[in-house]
């Protein structure tokens, strides 16, 4: 089993730089919730010089909301904005000497896609149409694992160190109880064991076995170990 520790990056936290030594791989803000061209370049630049794994992080386009508010849109529309959005990190990341090697959906579309066939089959055409080699980041035992595999693009498994479960592997919402851990030994525990998630009704999700698509997924502030998101 593979382990990927990663991380969000152009999204306005200040610490970009700094958190590419402890991750392997990166998603990078295209614009829509956060981020621009310059806070991209910035991204993409970094990454290359320090060997990180460049990853797309497409969100519908609500910076308003931070692309955390659900949105009932056609999927040819979400086709289009994620496919626009790669293009433009796919041109910068060229420009920089480096290439996109996965996307990782953002807030209210990663969310909705783990859930909604449409949704998630509309991602992964865009994926999939742009560039089959990419990798698909997607929660563990989601909707949007199993599209991408219809798709024939490859998943990696999600798992959230930092980040409340229910019973069902879906994700605490954020404005509820429980949905975001802040202790940072339990944090690092959970890390570490990398076998199982607990949910906040303390029942357990089932462990995801895929071979070499498993990942650990944790967001750290700098200095010290605390879920920033």
């Amino acid at each position: 089993m593979q382990i990927d520790l990663n991380a969000d990056l152009g999204e306005g936290c200040g610490t970009d730089e700094a958190l590419l030594d402890l991750v392997s791989s990166a998603n990078i803000a295209c614009g829509w919730h956060a981020g621009g061209a310059t806070a991209m370049r910035e991204c993409v630049r970094w990454t290359v010089q320090k060997g990180v794994a460049i990853g797309a992080h497409p969100s519908f386009n609500d910076p308003e909301n931070f692309g955390r508010k659900e949105m009932d849109l056609p999927p040819e529309e979400i086709y289009a904005g994620v496919l626009y959005q790669l293009g433009a990190l796919s041109a910068i990341a060229l420009a920089e000497g480096g290439r996109i090697a996965h996307v990782k959906p953002h807030g209210a579309l990663y969310n909705q896609a783990a859930k909604t066939p449409e949704i998630a089959d509309a991602i992964c055409s865009a994926i999939h149409d742009f560039d089959p080699s990419l990798l698909v980041f997607g929660l563990a035992n989601s909707g949007l694992v199993d599209a991408a595999r219809r798709a024939g693009l490859l998943a990696v498994e999600e798992v959230f160190a930092d980040r409340g479960y229910r019973a069902d592997g879906s994700l605490v919402p954020r404005k509820e109880p429980g949905a975001l851990l802040d202790d940072e030994n339990v944090v690092l525990d959970r890390t570490l064991a990398m076998v199982r998630e607990q949910a906040v009704s303390g029942e357990w999700v089932p462990p995801n076995r895929s071979a070499c698509t498993a990942m650990v997924r944790t967001r750290w502030r700098l200095p010290g170990a605390f879920a920033m998101h």
